[in-house]
């Protein structure tokens, strides 16, 4: 097996290569989108600015040497190409583990302009005839969320291993999914991650290495935050407007990581207050939901005793600073920005090489990080990192928050979901 040296002067051209390639690599995936679209570079309209989607990470480069675990190519399908262009953003028609076997949109225009993107010369139109063709090994869900817990079902049944978009199940009608979902992993055995992008934001990692190695000791206090509404109050176009009026803690991974993914804890239970704006879509009756909230602010009890606070904003509180951030504080220290506590020794906080030719992406710099890690859980034959008992605790404690919320913060227990063991 190849590796790369990990020597000073080896290192030097490797990130100057690595530098090279991501960049061509960039402007390459935008001069063909432009190129099918028959229209010029002057005339591309940017699309709006979503807080939170911005490319930082890829502006670092990592001072550590990437080694390959195979030569083995994984052939993946890649489906959903909508606002977001999440199917192509999180470099797997990069990664040297990975071939594009085919991709898949609903809408034509865009199934075309995701396969010259990719590179991929096969099409489906629907994810119900991708994942018919046997020659794919692994699916990359990015549809709309209330579709997520049937599309990955859909593809574990068909007998491969699936990624998906955040959450992994989308509102109270799919509670009964989330156990559904939960059974057809266990019983499939093949794997199923879900991308949750603070997974790999610097301070989210670093938390998590530190929590790993006992430097927190145990968490009293947890704070996560996604702050996502705009000053104008337009919001990101979904596919049949499952975006408008949502009620904000439907969509809670982002904040939840910040305690969920720094410990592999859960949520006990939970206290919900919401606060409406006079954004019309979040008036009851104005949107599908009867959701009156633009704010949701919860209070859970956590598996290890402690609270953590987790806020969600949409609509049209968007002025001052954008966030997807948390701090944690523990008996043993804490970190807000950086760490302080007992510990003296931490471990390496830098996070994991990525391939050559594989961006670090959006969210923080974590697309890419995201991708490498299911690519290497499946080479491996390992759990991946956001696994499904993680990606359900993640999400469930939101909905019963805004249970919570619509009740006047009522206390209101959250279903528990645990890995098994092999």
């Amino acid at each position: 097996m190849k590796k790369y040296r990990n020597d000073q002067s080896n290192k030097k051209e490797y990130n100057r290569r690595n530098f090279l390639r991501t960049a061509s690599l960039g402007v390459g995936a935008g001069i063909l989108g432009m190129q099918y679209s028959g229209i010029s570079a002057q005339s591309v309209v940017t699309p709006p600015a979503i807080k939170g989607f911005e490319d930082t990470g890829s502006k670092t480069a990592s001072s550590k040497i990437w080694s390959p675990v195979s030569e083995r190519k994984i052939r993946v399908g890649l489906v959903g190409y909508g606002a977001c262009r999440f199917a192509a953003d999180f470099g797997f028609q990069n990664h040297p583990n990975v071939e594009v076997a085919a991709v898949s949109d609903l809408f034509p225009d865009r199934c075309a302009q995701l396969a010259e993107v990719t590179g991929c010369g096969k099409t489906y139109p629907s994810l119900e005839e991708l994942v018919k063709d046997s020659s794919i090994e692994a699916v990359f869900v990015a549809t709309d969320a209330p579709s997520h817990a049937r599309h990955c079902m859909e593809v574990l049944n068909h007998g491969k291993h699936v990624a998906c978009a955040v959450p992994a199940v989308f509102g109270y009608d799919q509670l009964d999914d989330a156990e559904k979902l939960f059974e057809t992993v266990k019983k499939t055995g093949y794997k199923y991650m879900m991308f949750e992008t603070s997974m790999f934001r610097e301070n989210n990692y670093a938390m998590r290495q530190i929590y790993q190695a006992g430097g927190f000791g145990k968490l009293v206090y947890a704070e996560g935050e996604y702050w996502g509404g705009s000053a104008t109050g337009k919001g990101t176009p979904s596919y049949k407007n499952w975006r408008v009026g949502m009620p904000p803690m439907w969509y809670p991974t982002h904040n939840d990581a910040y305690y969920v993914g720094v410990t592999g804890g859960t949520f006990l239970e939970v206290s919900c207050l919401g606060m409406p704006n006079d954004v019309v879509r979040y008036q009851p009756g104005d949107n599908v939901y009867n959701n009156p909230f633009a704010t949701e602010i919860a209070l859970h009890r956590t598996s290890e005793g402690g609270m953590a606070r987790m806020g969600r904003c949409r609509g049209s509180f968007g002025y001052g600073y954008g966030a997807e951030t948390g701090r944690v504080r523990g008996t043993r220290g804490s970190y807000y920005e950086k760490y302080e506590g007992e510990e003296k020794s931490l471990p390496d906080l830098e996070r994991p090489p990525l391939p050559p030719g594989v961006p670090a992406g959006g969210h923080g710099g974590s697309h890419g990080q995201l991708c490498e890690e299911f690519v290497k859980a499946i080479l491996l034959d390992r759990k991946p990192l956001v696994d499904i008992a993680m990606a359900l605790n993640m999400t469930v404690g939101g909905v019963v928050a805004h249970q919570s919320a619509m009740k006047d913060g009522e206390w209101l227990k959250i279903p528990q979901f645990k890995y098994w063991e092999k």
